[in-house]
């Protein structure tokens, strides 16, 4: 069942009366601390939003500003929707003004990734680590020359998962299964982190199931179009749902694709089918799954001691869940290793925000805080559950950014 425009828009306007103009979401806007170009949530939300109507044109030139980071949505006292009122608005003016070819590249993942990865991977990083090429795709595309792309793997996860061969579970053990949902980044830059992902379940005793599955449509969602997020996540949930019927849980590592498959797509599109529902039901970020095991007494802790102290920085898409810290939870539980948690804000990347030439630079601003904070650690390395956040760390910061997941398979003494 798909909900119908105008009740989606009732159901967000009915929280507008909630607002008591307090002001707090403004204090906590990363991107109007650093940039006199967004006004604030509250001025581009709930005060801008009765302002609106579906038979006039969008004035909304500033709400494109917004970075979606949800922090509003975290601090506002009476639970004002402030950032799915702020996404809406994105959506009315690409559909009244249309997607620039900038836009419409960089939110669909699946496709870039699908051209660059593979044996042909060293040929398109050397084209996008051309300094003369990265200008020239700055004037006519509009995508920051200094903007943090990643590198693309040579081989892609599902392809590494197909030739795998699998360990062999114990006759008289309980058959558990899982489905890993893997994102566009491990299958198409970050292979290992789909790899630990795997081989931290199976050391538990699951056997990991990949069903076909697409871009989880987060970036469509951000960059307005709504149309091509809403075939993205029909589809998604064509894959998933006859596992989630059956109450196989459903683990991603990107934080970003597991806050999508649970709130961000069904509430932003209005599906609400039963399908729907049992699907973000189903959906675990993998450091919410392994809590969840620990909390059953079912998660192994044969860790080996790492003795190392590092910085950790949970992404404000990892906050919006509203699970807490599990990363951290989890983590703590492995002898020596000691995390410390940044408390420094958003990294300012937000997905393909900072990638624009327009936005590039206020992205670095609102980082600033959280890179100055890495520095001052003295670690080499930080650890961070969001793909996007993790490159804006490292190109920010100057120390390689890793998911937790990584350091957990290393401690379980796993190789990936």
């Amino acid at each position: 069942m798909i909900i119908p425009e105008d009740h989606i828009e009732q159901s967000l306007e009915a929280s507008l009366d909630h607002c008591i103009k307090c002001n707090i979401c403004t204090a906590a806007c990363p991107v109007s601390a650093v940039t006199d170009l967004f006004p604030g949530p509250k001025y581009v939300g709930p005060q801008a939003q009765r302002f609106r109507h579906a038979r006039q044109p969008s004035p909304d030139e500033s709400v494109d500003y917004c970075s979606g980071c949800r922090v509003c949505n975290e601090v506002c006292p009476t639970g004002v929707r402030i950032a799915e009122l702020n996404a809406r608005a994105r959506a009315r003016l690409v559909a009244e003004r249309g997607i620039p070819l900038r836009n419409r590249l960089i939110s669909r993942s699946g496709l870039v990734g699908r051209l660059g990865a593979g044996p042909h991977a060293p040929i398109a990083n050397a084209l996008l680590g051309s300094k003369p090429l990265r200008m020239v795709i700055e004037r006519t595309l509009g995508i920051a020359r200094e903007a943090p792309l990643p590198a693309f793997s040579r081989y892609t996860f599902r392809s590494w998962f197909r030739r795998r061969r699998a360990p062999q579970i114990d006759a008289g053990t309980p058959k558990r299964q899982v489905v890993y949902f893997h994102g566009c980044s491990a299958n198409y830059y970050e292979p290992w982190i789909g790899k630990a992902v795997v081989a931290v379940l199976e050391h538990n005793g699951f056997e990991v199931l990949l069903p076909r599955q697409r871009c989880c449509g987060l970036p469509l969602l951000s960059n307005g179009d709504f149309a091509a997020a809403r075939r993205a996540h029909e589809e998604n949930v064509a894959f998933l749902a006859p596992y989630a019927l059956r109450t196989i849980p459903i683990v991603g590592a990107s934080t970003s694709c597991t806050l999508t498959l649970k709130e961000e797509a069904p509430e932003l599109l209005g599906m609400q089918s039963d399908t729907v529902r049992a699907v973000a039901q189903q959906t675990y970020d993998i450091f919410e799954f392994l809590r969840l095991l620990h909390m059953r007494g079912e998660l192994r802790t044969d860790f080996r001691p790492i003795e190392r102290t590092l910085p950790y920085h949970p992404p404000c898409q990892l906050r919006a869940h509203r699970i807490g810290r599990p990363a951290l939870d989890v983590l703590e539980l492995v002898p020596g290793l000691r995390l410390i948690e940044t408390h420094a804000g958003c990294c300012g990347i937000a997905g393909t925000y900072g990638l624009k030439v327009e936005k590039y630079r206020i992205s670095m601003d609102v980082g600033a805080p959280l890179f100055e904070t890495v520095r001052r650690s003295g670690a080499d390395m930080a650890l961070c559950d969001s793909e996007t956040c993790r490159w804006q760390i490292s190109h920010g910061a100057g120390v390689v950014a890793r998911h937790p997941i990584e350091i957990l398979a290393e401690a379980y003494g796993l190789v990936t």
